[in-house]
């Protein structure tokens, strides 16, 4: 379902914005408006009492994001509170061997939106599990970010990163709310935290 302002979520999940992904010569085209949009999601969030969850990916050995690398290091800062949060996982998922759903059912969280990358891996197996779960996913279109997908030939002409990004929306069906921007994308404190 596409809308054009989304009702409040209780918490943010920025998935993966890592240095490997938003800076060097990995970074997903366009890293500086995703920095930016991300950035805004997490300072009003911050502002509102909502929920703030870095979901950190510990890379295979030799990965731009091997754990413990500087191409591993979280982008933004993590503020030390109640209302925030780091979980490391090591699949596609979020929640896939994760504390995650814990930590969102111990909040009595029901909404959510998601930011990050990569648009059509990471991005879309969280919310895809948030939504098989039964929260309330919200995706604000131009906070989240891919790769091209090279050319395969005798398959496919390359695919633009922006157009990956889209059909990982798509690809998420009329449950997920998509919004056009991370500023459309409201915040409200969780029940838990009241």
């Amino acid at each position: 379902m596409t809308s054009s302002r989304a009702m409040p979520v209780e918490a943010l999940l920025v998935v993966d914005v890592q240095s490997a992904a938003v800076s060097g010569d990995r970074a997903v085209p366009e890293a500086a408006r995703l920095v930016d949009r991300t950035a805004d999601l997490i300072a009003r969030a911050r502002r509102r009492g909502a929920l703030v969850v870095h979901i950190q990916n510990d890379g295979a050995p030799g990965a731009g994001d091997e754990a413990h690398t500087p191409g591993w290091e979280l982008h933004h800062p993590v503020e030390a509170g109640p209302t925030e949060a780091v979980i490391r996982k090591t699949q596609d998922d979020g929640f896939d061997g994760t504390a995650l759903g814990g930590l969102l059912t111990d909040r009595g969280i029901r909404a959510l939106a998601i930011c990050g990358v990569m648009s059509e891996m990471c991005v879309q197996a969280t919310a895809r599990t948030a939504l098989a779960l039964g929260y309330r996913v919200v995706m604000p279109h131009d906070a989240h970010a891919t790769h091209d997908i090279p050319a395969a030939p005798g398959i496919s002409d390359a695919v633009p990163a922006a157009a990956v990004s889209r059909v990982a929306e798509w690809a998420l069906g009329s449950e997920a709310e998509v919004v056009a921007h991370a500023a459309d994308v409201a915040f409200t404190v969780p029940p838990r935290c009241r």
